[in-house]
């Protein structure tokens, strides 16, 4: 069995998520499996999990190989918190439970790679910090987070990562452009799998800024 790239997808539903913004990231994340898949790199290794969260965090797709992910409508509720952090603690149960790890007789898999979308900031803050620290620690080959809207903070997002995206508006070009980017970038990890350090991101198109 080859080596696979875990690729795992955070994203906020929560209820300033509703209308426009769900609509644009449903699109966007179609878009995006559609891209990888016409990867060679990516289809052989690509494995993509998504977990959503609001009132609760939920795995929406378990980590699934790319040619196999099939994508239903993400809904979000008509209000209600973000709870970033309970979805940072069901993303450190499921890559210790999944992602397989270098032993003596066998190769683990590669280096995962975590991108996190969020419109706001965590209302279980505690928890949010709690688990900042154990995700750092999990070996990840990279982490970005994506501030979406000029509601998101990225004070917080920085306890996370270094490694910030915004997206000074939630319509459909932005989030298109901001999911074009994400496969380029896991088409970049797919290609680069096995080398040391963080995975080189591409340049961003003009809708996504990084933030340095």
């Amino acid at each position: 069995m080859s080596r696979r790239l875990p690729v795992y997808i955070l994203l906020d539903t929560s209820g300033s998520m509703r209308g426009e913004p769900i609509l644009s990231v449903n699109v966007g994340l179609q878009a995006m499996i559609g891209a990888l898949r016409q990867d060679p790199f990516a289809l052989e290794s690509v494995h993509v999990s998504i977990i959503t969260f609001d009132i609760e965090a939920r795995e929406y797709l378990p980590l699934t190989p790319l040619d196999q992910v099939s994508l239903g409508e993400i809904t979000v509720p008509d209000a209600g918190a973000t709870f970033m952090g309970a979805a940072l603690e069901l993303l450190i149960e499921r890559v210790d439970r999944d992602v397989k790890r270098t032993t003596a007789a066998s190769k683990g898999d590669w280096r995962p790679l975590l991108f996190v979308m969020t419109d706001g900031s965590p209302s279980d803050l505690h928890a949010f910090r709690q688990a900042a620290p154990v995700i750092k620690s999990r070996n990840f080959g990279s982490i970005i987070a994506c501030a979406a809207g000029p509601k998101a903070k990225q004070d917080v997002l920085r306890e996370l990562t270094d490694r910030i995206v915004l997206l000074d508006t939630m319509d459909a070009t932005a989030f298109s452009s901001f999911f074009q980017w994400v496969s380029a970038s896991v088409s970049a990890g797919s290609s680069s799998a096995g080398m040391s350090g963080q995975v080189s991101l591409p340049p961003p198109p003009p809708e996504v800024q990084l933030v340095l």
